[in-house]
């Protein structure tokens, strides 16, 4: 077909469709773009949206105390779910600002991109790059009131829904010290539930301090008369001590590194545990970023190299060895990583990941000349670091042979797939699920349930390994473990791929007893140590069956928790009521299951989610872990909450 004989494409009929003209291109202010697109500027309108406004309020005060102006910040939940953030630096200025002839107040309230942080005089390092941070929290809360305390007055400013209801006024003098306080309540409009959860908070509150050493951070929360105040002379250090506290030490100290790089503050603590997981955080200008980026490649290039290069040094790797790899370095690592830059390039509002390509060069020349020094003044602590190193490089050669046999068999390379899954006939992995089941009766009945064209079926025996007490290839051995990695196809660890990901649901579904929810936790370990991705990115799910079974003459319904249970036969009362319990997905029948527990029309599906890995790394090695004692004082705390409790 030549040229001109190309079908030419149809003219829609303007009077149809409305003419496109200038008429039609929208101009939306600040206030209204934050307002119509917030995802944009807090990431979302859930849980994290919500607390996002506070850590964004946080933020600026942490900003005056990495500039040394600031050393206390008062956080209040009050009973009607407002927030107030008080901090003792040097207060917003409410002079008239030349560009828009407002108070700056005012400005840095209601403009986008208006702020401090841009010229470098009054900051030199910030956690808020773009300048919105006030703004949007403003523009997105249904009230906000903000004080400034300057040189003993008291400045004050009222706003509706980001809107200012009056001028800056002064309301009064004060003897208190010089700062700013911001009181908020989230727009039930933009936010549909507005309780903030004090554990969330109160997590990322101690994160801020332990990156700020002698920033004192008190947190109230009036609904539950709860309160804590964080104070961390030991900053970093403490940081990772408190993250290795239920682990046993190859070294007792951690190693810490502080020093600049040009203009960039680099620090860094580190210490190693018998354990086989890898728990390492890094942060730009206190900021946690959570997908990594520059400074975290830095770090683990600086600490690959330098053990290399003392174990080549002192004869701990023959001539014919090969180097350590970078896993064989980070087995049984915790760190934390922190930088403080004049111009962070993040990548989006939200700021997961830091951009700034120098920065990897200035924390590889900082951490690596840290650690040549303290591995020449501690022998004893590097021996013990590389003895770990080197078991881990065997382990993890004996696991790589055993993934290779794993990955041949892959369905992707051979279409082999594990011979108790029972597959789907879709092919596209977005529209697929597979459920991981507990035992063969309940596979057999969720087989037979099933819809055949999206849902798979992957029958588990028994429980599976404890992979938080196991090395690789220990790991990898594990008849159950290869079958889960085999039928998922997207690899582990350093090779997980979630492109080749051939289901996009991947469903925990085990018994509602103390049995099933332990196969869960050993699978939820199994994920989160070695498929985080697959977590993060939202592919893992609990299947949620039901405890209950209620029938009355003719009504029948499916009860999943004991308050439910309680309030339906409060509302059959005087009637004949069968009540049924179950505790094993093997005794219900292929149909009520599938109405139940499988059929997404009616089914209740939970997603994994990792708000807080770091505190989920806790969890994971104190429950799960080699050492005892912090297990058992964790159960003797908590075992009079346990209600209910089926043995």
């Amino acid at each position: 077909m030549t040229q001109d004989a190309l079908p030419q494409p149809e003219l829609v009929n303007n009077s149809t469709y409305g003419q496109y003209t200038v008429d039609d291109i929208q101009v939306l202010g600040g206030r209204e773009a934050i307002r119509r697109r917030p995802g944009m500027y807090i990431g979302s309108t859930d849980h994290r949206g919500l607390h996002h406004l506070v850590y964004e309020i946080v933020y600026n005060s942490v900003d005056e105390a990495m500039a040394g102006f600031c050393t206390r910040i008062d956080i209040t939940i009050h009973q009607d779910s407002s927030v107030t953030v008080k901090d003792n630096g040097r207060g917003i200025p409410v002079d008239i600002h030349p560009t828009t002839n407002t108070s700056a107040l005012e400005t840095v309230m209601t403009v986008l991109h208006a702020g401090a942080k841009f010229g470098g005089k009054t900051y030199q390092v910030s956690g808020g790059l773009h300048g919105v941070g006030a703004s949007v929290v403003n523009a997105l809360s249904s009230w906000c009131k903000v004080d400034v305390r300057l040189d003993g007055k008291v400045y004050h400013q009222e706003y509706l829904r980001g809107i200012p209801q009056g001028d800056v006024t002064l309301v009064g003098e004060t003897t208190d010290h010089n700062g700013t306080t911001t009181n908020f309540l989230s727009d039930a409009e933009i936010f549909d539930d507005a309780r903030y959860d004090y554990n969330t908070l109160s997590e990322r509150i101690r994160e801020i301090a332990y990156l700020n050493s002698g920033l004192e951070i008190y947190l109230r929360d009036e609904r539950r008369d709860s309160e804590l105040t964080y104070y961390f002379e030991g900053g970093i250090t403490s940081f990772v001590r408190h993250l290795n506290r239920n682990r046993v030490l190859r070294h007792q100290q951690p190693i810490h590194i502080n020093k600049s790089a040009n203009s960039t503050i680099v620090e860094t603590a580190l210490q190693y545990h018998d354990g086989f997981s890898e728990s390492t955080y890094s942060f730009a200008n206190c900021v946690n970023t959570i997908d990594g980026g520059t400074h975290l490649t830095g770090f683990r290039s600086a600490l690959t190299r330098a053990l290399n290069d003392y174990a080549r040094k002192n004869k701990f790797l023959k001539e014919d060895d090969p180097n350590l790899s970078g896993d064989d370095v980070r087995e049984g690592l915790t760190a934390v990583i922190s930088v403080k830059v004049h111009e962070p390039q993040f990548e989006g509002q939200t700021k997961a990941k830091l951009g700034n390509p120098e920065v990897k060069g200035q924390v590889e020349s900082v951490v690596g000349e840290g650690l040549s020094l303290y591995f020449e003044e501690h022998p004893d602590d590097v021996k013990r670091i590389i003895d770990k190193c080197l078991l881990s490089a065997k382990a993890r050669e004996a696991a790589r042979k055993a993934r290779e046999l794993i990955v041949r068999k892959n369905s992707l390379d051979t279409g082999t797939l594990p011979g108790k899954l029972a597959d789907c006939s879709e092919k596209e992995p977005s529209l697929c699920e597979v459920f991981l089941v507990e035992g063969d009766s309940a596979g057999g009945s969720a087989k037979q349930g099933r819809n055949r064209r999206f849902q798979a079926i992957l029958p588990l025996w028994g429980k599976i390994l404890n992979v938080e007490k196991a090395p690789p290839d220990k790991m990898l051995a594990h008849d159950a473990i290869r079958v889960i990695i085999t039928a998922l196809g997207s690899g582990i660890d350093e090779e997980l791929d979630l492109a080749r990901l051939r289901y996009h649901k991947v469903i925990l579904m085990a018994d509602a007893d103390v049995d099933g929810a332990h196969i869960r936790t050993l699978l939820l370990t199994f994920f989160f140590r070695h498929m985080f991705e697959l977590v993060s990115n939202g592919h893992l799910f609990i299947a949620q069956p039901p405890l209950y079974r209620i029938t009355a003459a003719k009504f029948e319904k499916w009860v999943y928790s004991d308050p439910e249970k309680d309030e339906v036969l409060e509302g059959l009362k005087g009637k004949r009521v069968s009540l049924q319990r179950y505790k094993g997905l093997g005794e219900m029948n292929t149909n009520q299951l599938w109405e139940t527990t499988m059929d997404p029309s009616t089914r209740t599906l939970l997603e994994v989610t990792v708000d807080d890995a770091a505190k989920a790394d806790n969890i994971f090695s104190m429950l799960m872990g080699g050492e005892v004692p912090p297990r058992k004082a964790f159960i003797l705390a908590h075992a009079k909450s346990v209600k209910n409790l089926d043995v």
